[in-house]
């Protein structure tokens, strides 16, 4: 198990990354302006899935060796470009009247997609929960289970306010369907930007 002076130590540590607004808060964000709070929320629980998704391969070995394969990086990485450049065209083609009451399938599905081809994101994974696992404190992998429950968690939440936030501010461009489309459609253009340009390092 975890020791408690270690995981005190952890959760501060975690709270400030989980503040630190990157691709999983900005598609919680376009997803709040464009559909309201429920995608919103919906969209966190994809981005946290998908980091447990990440911290269990970790835990396994399996995160190493895709971040020792080149290709494999660049596989995932162009993945996630293509598909977020799919969902900015689909965000504009959509109609004027999205409906804020119901959740998109896109909602929950799309950010898990968007998180788990975040190369980036199995990289960080590496280099940061390692540093307070401690082999002889138990199994590696229950602690990479755990340390990756807490920022799960903590990003869960914040991401998912960012979102509510959003869907407020939404709903007052609402009358405008055409600039939503337009500004939704640039997160996600932007996003796939990023993602294009990201470097191993």
């Amino acid at each position: 198990m975890v020791d408690p002076l270690t995981l005190l130590a952890f959760v501060p540590a975690a709270l400030a990354l989980n503040l630190t607004p990157g691709a999983d808060m900005m598609f919680c964000l376009g997803q709040g302006m464009r559909f309201g709070p429920r995608a919103s929320v919906a969209a966190s629980a994809g981005i946290s899935l998908g980091g447990m998704v990440h911290v269990t391969l970790a835990g396994l070995g399996l995160g190493a060796l895709v971040a020792a394969v080149p290709w494999a990086f660049d596989v995932i990485r162009w993945v996630g470009v293509a598909y977020l450049l799919w969902l900015a065209v689909q965000t504009f083609r959509s109609g004027r009247n999205a409906q804020a009451a119901s959740v998109p399938p896109s909602a929950f599905r799309g950010a898990l997609i968007v998180s788990l081809t975040n190369p980036k994101v199995i990289l960080f994974v590496l280099a940061f929960v390692p540093q307070f696992v401690v082999p002889e404190a138990g199994p590696v992998l229950m602690q990479f289970l755990i340390f990756g429950a807490v920022l799960s968690i903590g990003g869960f939440v914040i991401n998912a306010l960012v979102g509510v936030f959003a869907g407020g501010v939404g709903r007052k461009l609402a009358r405008g369907g055409q600039a939503l489309r337009w500004i939704s459609s640039g997160i996600f253009v932007a996003l796939a930007a990023r993602l294009a340009v990201l470097e191993r390092a």
